[in-house]
């Protein structure tokens, strides 16, 4: 009689990656949102403008974009192991020190190091799914890190106002710092950079995984002048510069606009201001589940990513100029919502791009990308402090630019090349 050896299946260790990726994506938009439900208190508190409030806005996005790259780039040579426990232990001690701050230049520089420390976190967690995951998963991972990420700034006003209640705002960002530190501690403990270091992994799930060892390796000199050069990674910087220009209104000015032009309580501004990122945390799942089988009926993973594109960016900017027109917050607030819901369309197909295009230099294409979009959250909030200072108080022209920016991202897109990695770059 012939032994049989049934085949294992593949393990399922992998998808703890995502998990991972979620509860960090939750708790960075938690840390850097919560200041804006805080603003008006911080404000009154220590006696700070709009236009020192929105340098303070700034002052986070400036070191965000600016240590994005090195971020990238380190998760690339050292491996996401070591980068982002060190990444998430930085800013989650400068979240806690937010409470701490007793003058405007105090709070500007704890902001800025805590900037410098969350920089890095999303491209090392696109370096992780690089890694981790099969192709034919990574932009499903996207579209759940991102629809996770959205939530937790959504719930993040509400939960703020709900702390609040019990403590002072100084307090409150030293318990948002102290979760962190347990999520830096389980990670390290838990993951490999390598799939095959891991025990749990077994040899089945390895052999779905074989793709991706030769993107595993460290120390692979960069091919800087391919990157700078490349005119697909340039547009996508760009577009994502006009992709995050109006989102950073959302988590900054949001709270604000709604008690002053809108007239509502913070607790009922609270419960409204969290609608663009709720929206927007569906637009990433529709995103990344419809982008599979729009590739399919396509015949072209690039022409899949486009049309996400164009449908985003045009459709926010309409739906923004709807908000403009309408007398009652709520509505207003609805295709505020529906703006959000068209602007995350474009996150997973932006981030999956950049694993397409990035290959093993994932983490440093995803952090030049989202470099430039987290400059525009240092110009937006900044730009923002002063046209409201200026125009004492003209909201809607703020809005209009906004709606122009996405505009103008959509011209970046019929131009993108999605399929040919940067490695194999002429």
């Amino acid at each position: 009689m012939k032994a049989q050896t049934a085949r294992i299946p593949a393990s399922h260790t992998r998808y703890w990656v995502v998990v991972f990726a979620v509860t960090l994506a939750i708790l960075a938009y938690i840390d850097r949102v919560c200041i804006s439900q805080a603003a008006p208190i911080i404000s009154a508190d220590l006696g700070f403008s709009k236009a020192r409030m929105g340098v303070i806005f700034g002052a986070f996005t400036l070191a965000y974009s600016l240590f994005e790259i090195p971020g990238g780039w380190m998760g690339d040579w050292m491996g996401p192991r070591r980068v982002l426990t060190r990444i998430v232990l930085w800013w989650s001690a400068f979240t806690a020190a937010t409470g701490l701050a007793s003058s405007f230049w105090s709070l500007a520089a704890i902001r800025f190091a805590f900037g410098a420390g969350e920089a890095g976190c999303f491209p090392n967690l696109t370096k992780v799914f690089t890694i981790w995951l099969p192709f034919r998963e990574q932009i499903q991972a996207q579209g759940i890190l991102w629809t996770f990420a959205r939530w937790g700034g959504a719930f993040t006003p509400p939960l703020v106002i709900l702390v609040f209640r019990f403590t002072t705002w100084r307090w409150a960002f030293l318990l948002f710092g102290a979760l962190g530190v347990v999520w830096a501690l389980c990670f390290f403990l838990w993951y490999r950079d390598n799939p095959r270091d891991h025990p749990r992994v077994n040899a089945a799930e390895l052999e779905l995984l074989d793709r991706n060892q030769r993107l595993v390796a460290g120390h692979v000199p960069m091919p800087w002048g391919k990157l700078v050069a490349s005119r697909s990674v340039v547009l996508l910087w760009v577009q994502y510069f006009c992709l995050c220009f109006p989102w950073y209104f959302y988590i900054t000015w949001l709270p604000t606009y709604l008690q002053e032009y809108r007239k509502l309580s913070p607790a009922a501004s609270a419960g409204l201001a969290g609608l663009p990122l709720l929206f927007g945390g569906f637009g990433c799942l529709f995103a990344a589940f419809l982008s599979r089988r729009m590739a399919m009926w396509s015949g072209s993973v690039g022409k899949s990513r486009r049309v996400l594109a164009y449908t985003g960016f045009l459709g926010s900017a309409s739906m923004l100029l709807v908000s403009i027109q309408l007398a009652s917050p709520a509505a207003a607030m609805v295709a505020m919502g529906v703006a959000g819901f068209c602007n995350d369309l474009i996150m997973p197909p932006a981030w999956a791009a950049c694993m397409d295009i990035g290959g093993r230099f994932a983490g440093t294409v995803s952090g030049s990308m989202n470099m430039m979009g987290n400059f525009a959250g240092f110009v937006a909030p900044v730009l923002g402090g002063y046209i409201l200072e200026r125009t004492h108080g003209n909201w809607n022209l703020f809005l209009y630019l906004m709606a122009g920016m996405y505009v103008a991202g959509t011209l970046c897109w019929p131009f993108i090349d999605t399929e040919t990695p940067l490695s194999s770059a002429g």
